[in-house]
């Protein structure tokens, strides 16, 4: 396979989103140059990313891990795994042994999404998450595998646990911070740690993450589309997919006053030295 043009480091084809098309929308990403990592949110779908993950010799890769709002009962997600509203997450219970099974997969390259998600609170989240957020900090120590973070309104504390094993000063590559939305302040404190960040689609419609974006050196930014969610601009109202990551490249490289070309070198460089690929 040739080298890839981009890499959409955080993605989920392995949804119920893509489960009618999923090949397909692997092969046109491929074909195009894009390779991806699909990203596991819970037990099924950390397993479901890793079967997608094999079928593919080179450019299709799987994280493991649970997403903080699957600690808990939360909201029905139809595109992530399918069903009526009548679903909703069990509340898993992170199983240290069981995900590090599944971490040890020569294609697994990273642990997570893990975190926080104070979005929708339930009762006693903040502990839940926390306890497996802790856990996975753990395995991917262990495995020597970086973390793939989620945080949603819970900076404070994502600082707070990460300080208790990161220091500031940090050389090494210990991590993604995907999505990143918090302040310029955390964002500086973050970079210490050694983490990078993932941008999507959000940054082709809002100006939100401009600030930031400038801030964090190019050397530690890397593409995302967390399809199929945020699509971005000029596709949004259809369901987004890794090849739509080239739209983030694009506003990318006006913010950062680069080309294309440089910002696609630069970010393929990033991803593939953190998740070793």
């Amino acid at each position: 396979m040739m080298e890839p043009k981009l890499i959409d480091a955080h993605t989920h084809v392995q949804f119920a989103a893509f489960e009618e098309d999923a090949d397909f929308v692997i092969k046109r990403a491929l074909d195009a140059g894009v390779w991806m990592a699909n990203v596991g949110t819970q037990q099924d779908t950390s397993e479901s990313a890793i079967k997608l993950a094999e079928k593919y010799p080179e450019g299709v890769y799987a994280t493991v891990g649970l997403h903080p709002i699957h600690t808990d009962k939360s909201f029905h997600d139809e595109q992530e795994l399918g069903g009526d509203n009548g679903f909703t997450s069990r509340g898993e219970e992170f199983d240290y042994e069981l995900y590090k099974k599944l971490a040890k997969h020569s294609k697994v390259v990273a642990i997570g999404e893990c975190g926080f998600d104070y979005y929708r609170l339930q009762t006693d989240s903040k502990k839940k998450q926390e306890a497996a957020f802790i856990k996975q900090i753990e395995l991917s120590l262990d495995v020597k595998k970086p973390l793939m973070i989620h945080c949603r309104q819970g900076f404070g504390d994502l600082i707070r646990v990460l300080g208790m094993y990161f220091n500031q000063g940090n050389s090494g590559k210990p991590g993604i911070i995907h999505f990143f939305s918090g302040n310029l302040k955390e964002a500086a404190t973050l970079l210490d740690m050694g983490f990078s960040f993932t941008f999507g689609g959000v940054i082709t419609f809002s100006r939100d993450y401009d600030e930031i974006i400038k801030l964090i050196p190019r050397e530690r930014i890397l593409l995302e589309t967390d399809a199929p969610y945020v699509t971005p601009a000029p596709y949004r109202g259809k369901r987004n997919e890794p090849l739509y990551v080239v739209e983030v490249a694009k506003k990318l490289a006006g913010l950062k006053d680069a080309s294309l070309e440089e910002i696609s070198e630069q970010t393929v460089k990033n991803t593939r030295e953190i998740l070793g690929i």
